[in-house]
């Protein structure tokens, strides 16, 4: 059952599947690595308390997140702000990425991808072609 999320004018559920490759599609990710990964996105909420990382995984050269994102933010300046910390904080805290990446700090690919996660298309569409007409109860609307 989705769960909506509530702000001051608005409730959402905007969650996204997002997904990018290392530079050159290096396989970066051990056991170590993406621990690392792991442990410092899971502090994420302490600075962006309303993005809210649901489910992070990697497999050797890319990243998968499961993120919900308010309306009032986009998911290009989510994905841009999120490589750009985790890169820096990879390349603190493992100096051979830098060896791996020829002296920069970049360890990100330029592209990504990003799908919406949710109720499907079938059930938006008879939603709003139902509108007006007799309602049999109550939406299970449930808000965080």
């Amino acid at each position: 059952m989705p769960v909506y999320r509530r702000m001051s004018h608005c409730v959402f559920l905007c969650d996204f599947h997002l997904v990018w490759p290392t530079k050159y599609r290096r396989k970066i990710f051990n056991e170590g690595v993406q621990g690392y990964l792991k442990e410092f996105l899971a502090s994420w909420p302490e600075h962006h308390p309303d993005i809210i990382l649901k489910t992070v995984n990697t497999d050797q050269d890319h990243i998968h997140l499961l993120v919900s994102i308010p309306p009032t933010r986009s998911v290009g300046m989510v994905v841009g702000t999120l490589k750009s910390v985790t890169a820096a904080a990879l390349n603190d805290n493992f100096p051979h990425l830098r060896k791996t990446y020829w002296g920069t700090r970049s360890i990100w690919s330029a592209g990504y991808f990003a799908s919406t996660v949710g109720i499907n298309e079938e059930v938006i569409r008879r939603y709003i072609e139902n509108q007006g007409k007799d309602d049999a109860g109550h939406t299970n609307l449930r808000l965080v």
